[in-house]
């Protein structure tokens, strides 16, 4: 079973921001074709990952924020910790390499 939520621009501040602890965000679109290739793969990363909070967050729906982390290209995952923006990769990953950059 999934932990991973759709959040909207609104619940950024509480959902990532506000939180203690490692947060990845997912930037997608339903048309994205990696974007779909990912997400069992961030599906899976959130049943085995219980120190990590994924989120995603349709790029179609924000664009506020994707100006605010000047993303260009979707998927792209931010990897939140406390609160601070700690690294960014932009494409779809293997499951290893997303365990990797979650590390």
């Amino acid at each position: 079973m999934s932990n991973v939520r759709v959040i909207n621009a609104e619940d950024f501040e509480q959902e990532v921001n506000a939180h203690q602890g490692a947060v990845l965000v997912d930037f997608f679109a339903e048309w994205c074709g990696p974007c779909k290739m990912i997400a069992p793969l961030l599906d899976q990363l959130s049943t085995e990952k219980d120190d990590l909070k994924i989120v995603k967050v349709d790029a179609d729906n924000a664009q506020e924020l994707m100006t605010k982390f000047g993303i260009r290209g979707i998927p792209t995952l931010l990897l939140f910790k406390d609160g601070e923006l700690a690294a960014t990769k932009v494409g779809a990953l293997s499951l290893t390499q997303l365990k990797e950059f979650v590390a």
